[in-house]
């Protein structure tokens, strides 16, 4: 975590310089834009590393490997494609569950799976992409990602697998 942080701050610092040099206040409108997209997001991202902590301490890492763990096969993609595709929420709900659910034991191709399943079927989104784009264009997207989680989550298994043999 530490690398991803000193690049962002790097860039964050970089972009306020670049908004100051330019004038007319940009770095403030910058700063205050930041400000409230935290004051909204602040909640949602508390509660769900809450929810991520609360797995690690209360569901017995015995029963995540067991059920979504790396020795799960099948069953383990499959439900990391269906609760990932079911998943509410962006990122900010999302990746904090699946790190913990790494971190209690959950497979790297379950992870996976739940991580594409979420980006791929977004079964909360699905309204409002009906809504906008017709229900043709949105069964097409669908019918055309549906194998997609546990396909990477296979992948990620074996990328998993071939790369603990050879360290």
């Amino acid at each position: 975590m530490l690398i991803p942080t000193i690049i962002m701050a790097i860039l964050a610092v970089g972009l306020l310089y670049i908004g100051y040099q330019k004038g007319g206040g940009q770095h403030i409108t910058g700063l205050k834009s930041a400000f409230a997209l935290t004051w909204t997001t602040l909640p949602l991202l508390v509660f769900a590393f809450i929810v991520a902590g609360m797995v690690q301490a209360l569901v017995p890492a015995e029963l995540i490997s067991k059920w979504v763990g790396a020795e799960s096969g099948w069953r383990g993609l499959f439900i990391g494609t269906v609760v990932g595709g079911f998943a509410p929420g962006g990122p900010y709900v999302s990746l904090p569950i699946a790190a913990g659910l790494l971190k209690s034991g959950a497979g790297m191709g379950t992870m996976v799976a739940f991580m594409t399943g979420w980006s791929l079927w977004a079964v909360g989104r699905l309204p409002m992409e009906v809504g906008i784009l017709g229900w043709q264009l949105t069964l097409v997207r669908l019918a055309s990602t549906f194998f997609f989680p546990p396909i990477a989550g296979l992948i990620a298994n074996y990328i998993a697998q071939v790369t603990k043999l050879h360290s």
